[in-house]
């Protein structure tokens, strides 16, 4: 999280204190094109250019899940019992 209030300052929190955030049960919804899905998730087999997709990501940024439905990636992170949260 960087310090909006002083742009040349260090983050606020290091990687590992976002990731313990909400005991490391906090995930973000990122809508990604599906060209995006190799920087993402390595492992995942290509995929059609030009897809609109959705990741679902740890509050550290790591990926959990990636789909073609908004609500099966909600559904996911439910079923997980996750946290989800809005970023702007």
């Amino acid at each position: 999280m960087l310090n909006t209030n002083n742009p040349g300052t260090r983050p606020l929190l290091t990687n590992e204190q976002l990731a313990s955030l909400g005991g490391g049960r906090v995930a973000y919804l990122k809508p990604i094109r599906s060209e995006e899905v190799g920087r993402l998730f390595p492992a995942a087999p290509a995929i059609q250019p030009g897809l609109q997709l959705f990741a679902l990501l740890a509050a550290d940024g790591t990926p959990i899940i990636v789909t073609d439905s908004r609500d099966a990636a909600v559904a996911n992170a439910m079923s997980q019992e996750l946290e989800m949260v809005s970023l702007h």
